[in-house]
């Protein structure tokens, strides 16, 4: 039989954990896939991790970058590669859970949608030196339950706050026919693309199934630990800038406004706190930017007591 969907794995420096992530794969309930193992030039074993996995399970094929490009560039190496109808991805210090090409891959393949979209969970360091699986989140929630087969923005507007690449897996198709690609040397790079392919698609689909636990480093070398760094910052503030754009230019008002409410709620308040004593003007002034622009939005929307407190903060910056 030939496989019918191709996980796209890339990492850089993850030896510590990209054997589960590989484990995960091989874990899965369904069997018919291939996995592109992209090493972005690591410094430690991540790259020899990934040829052993190959040289015992001919599923693996690994490509090795010779300098550092970053994961949107990872990411697209590999799209580069795949044959199979089908398309996922799974970063190298995440989890797959067990069902979850099972039910992701029927779903789209059933339902004839173009990309399918499941539910996720963090895990974060626990007292005893491992990682521990937490709760599916409320916006979470409200992206992917109930499950929603054909569905579109216009439909379903709170799925624009599920913004990952790998909680999905679509049709290999939909990359091919509308040229999608990730952005190179931006940090948060999936987010303007998860935003791309909500609205480029005829359709897709949504589960409640938890398919991806998503990890949350015990070292703090996470990208989504160092937004309290300016160039961070800037790339996360752009990625939401510009997933807001593509919404706006296909004309999805309710889905920018749910995006809107999201950002408010969620990554404004936090990064007010940050930004309160943080030792950079600059980062105040481009949060402070960033929070005029959204204020233009927000007249007619309902928002929490402390997201209201955090922008009006922030727009004085």
């Amino acid at each position: 039989m030939p496989p019918a969907v191709t996980l796209i794995v890339p990492g850089h420096d993850v030896a510590l954990y990209a054997a589960e992530a590989l484990e995960s794969l091989r874990a899965q309930t369904r069997t018919d896939w291939v996995a592109i193992l992209v090493d972005d030039a690591s410094s430690d074993d991540t790259g020899r991790l990934f040829d052993a996995a190959a040289a015992h399970d001919d599923r693996f094929t690994v490509v090795h970058h010779r300098e550092q490009r970053g994961l949107g560039a990872a990411r697209n190496t590999a799209l580069d590669l795949v044959r199979t109808p089908f398309l996922g991805f799974l970063d190298a210090d995440d989890r797959l859970t067990p069902s979850a090409l099972e039910r992701l891959v029927a779903t789209v393949d059933g339902s004839g949608s173009d990309f399918a979209v499941g539910a996720y969970v963090r895990l974060r360091p626990d007292t005893a030196g491992g990682y521990e699986a937490g709760s599916v989140q409320p916006w979470v929630a409200a992206a992917t339950d109930p499950a929603r087969r054909g569905t579109t923005l216009e439909e379903h507007p709170a799925a624009s706050g599920n913004i990952v690449a790998w909680s999905k897996v679509s049709r290999t198709e939909l990359w091919q026919r509308t040229g999608l690609r990730f952005p190179v040397g931006k940090a948060y790079e999936d987010q303007i693309v998860a935003q791309q392919m909500y609205t480029r698609a005829r359709a897709f689909d949504v589960i409640p199934d938890v398919v991806v636990e998503w990890r949350e480093r015990a070292d703090g070398s996470s990208i989504t630990q160092h937004k309290g760094e300016l160039p961070v910052l800037r790339d996360y503030l752009e990625a939401l800038s510009g997933g807001l754009a593509v919404l706006d230019a296909a004309g999805h008002s309710r889905a920018a406004a749910s995006r809107v409410r999201l950002i408010l709620a969620m990554d404004v308040p936090p990064l007010v706190e940050m930004a309160r004593d943080h030792p950079d003007d600059a980062y105040r002034r481009a949060l402070g930017e960033f929070a005029r622009r959204l204020s233009s939005r927000v007249d007619g929307l309902v928002l929490p007591e402390a997201a209201a407190t955090a922008l009006s903060a922030a727009r004085l910056w």
